[in-house]
């Protein structure tokens, strides 16, 4: 009885193997043609023998929070996370930047608030000082500001940042 249940078995598996293996049948009319389904679910075919080529428009580079017009800029999302930067005296510190736009700075334990600015972090904290953090290059840097400058100032001094922690994007 096993010996006939095997043998059964088998014939099943190769008279139908064929079947799956042909994969599903293209439509008669189909075969040369390219169909295109539009958003609104109807279509259209194209025979292939009469298409030259097909092209795409390239895409419009939009301004946003979350994706600068300049490409080689990092997002927003890319801030966040615990970066850890320079003194500016050899020591090194942390900065965290959250989602919501609150930053915390391990030095002097300091808070503050966060903005994305031109591709940048600029972190103005609570006691005035101010912190950008941009890409040079290929890697990032921290430039400090005292209270009384602005971003546009000369920095008080400028040392390599890293994201030590990034969270999701």
């Amino acid at each position: 009885m096993r010996k006939f249940f095997s043998i059964m078995s088998l014939t099943a598996v190769l008279l139908i193997a064929p079947a799956f293996a042909a994969g599903p049948a293209a439509a008669k009319g189909d075969q040369g043609a390219i169909v295109i389904v539009f958003k609104d679910g109807h279509r259209q075919s194209f025979k292939l023998a009469e298409v030259a080529r097909v092209e795409f428009a390239p895409p419009v580079a939009v301004a946003s929070e979350t994706a600068p017009a300049n490409s080689h800029l990092p997002s927003r999302g890319h801030f966040l996370g615990k970066w850890e930067v320079g003194e500016g005296n050899g020591n090194n510190f942390y900065i965290t930047l959250e989602e919501n736009g609150d930053a915390w700075r391990s030095l002097r334990h300091a808070h503050g608030k966060w903005v994305y600015v031109d591709g940048e972090a600029r972190v103005t904290w609570d006691d005035g000082a101010k912190d950008a953090i941009r890409k040079v290059g290929s890697s990032f840097q921290k430039f400090a500001y005292v209270a009384a400058k602005s971003f546009t100032d000369t920095p008080d001094n400028v040392t390599d940042a890293r994201n030590i922690a990034p969270k999701p994007i």
